[in-house]
């Protein structure tokens, strides 16, 4: 019996962790690049949450609010998504909304909750001048401060259209130099603790890990 209970657990987490890819290849769909950079960011933000947690539903949902982090982009408009060049501020404005629409897409599963904080949480600054709350410090969940280290690491050694990927030492250097004001100091602390591994991921451009590595199984 117990047995036949772990086995229902991992299908059920097998179920929704694809059903959170579909969701992330949908706004593939619409934004080229974005599952790419979803899933390698996913995957760094666990190297960084293993510090805090070995619990693997906890991490399963810090896997999921990172790969889910833009999932509101599906709502704004192709003009302003898929343009090229720089945003107009009345266009910035509606593009700042996605955490919202990203938050409101998830807030009718309940149990994903842990995951949805991350969605609204991952544009806030550690010194309260991010968006759309402007929460500060503590006040902003730890998962989300944490993917905040991670995704400004991905932005910056990654192709951009107007620009060539620079390389882990420049990301470095801006991640620590924006330690206390854009990032939590304990979140570039554990950056700094992994950066063997991290680097070696970017040099590879995890995107397609083995997740069943990353992620223990459900009790």
């Amino acid at each position: 019996m117990a047995r036949h209970k772990q086995s229902l657990a991992t299908r059920e987490g097998e179920i929704e962790h694809e059903l959170v890819e579909a969701l992330v290849c949908a706004l593939d769909i619409r934004e080229h690049e974005t599952g790419l950079h979803s899933k390698r960011v996913a995957c760094h933000t666990l190297v960084l949450a293993k510090h805090f947690t070995d619990d693997p539903q906890e991490l399963r949902h810090v896997y999921w609010g990172a790969l889910m982090h833009d999932i509101g982009k599906i709502g704004m408009p192709d003009a302003i998504l898929q343009k090229h060049g720089p945003l107009t501020e009345a266009e910035w404005l509606v593009m700042r909304t996605h955490p919202e629409l990203g938050h409101r897409i998830l807030a009718g599963a309940p149990h994903m909750a842990p995951a949805a904080d991350i969605v609204l949480c991952h544009e806030e600054r550690f010194d309260g001048t991010g968006y759309p709350r402007g929460l500060a410090g503590n006040a902003i969940p730890l998962w989300a401060r944490l993917f905040a280290v991670i995704d400004t690491l991905d932005a910056i050694t990654s192709d951009r259209p107007y620009r060539k990927a620079h390389s882990f030492d420049t990301a470095r250097v801006e991640i620590l130099r924006q330690s206390g004001t854009q990032f939590d100091p304990s979140a570039t602390d554990v950056f700094v603790a992994e950066e063997r591994t991290l680097r070696t991921m970017v040099d590879l451009k995890c995107g397609n890990a083995d997740i069943g590595e990353l992620l223990p199984p459900l009790k």
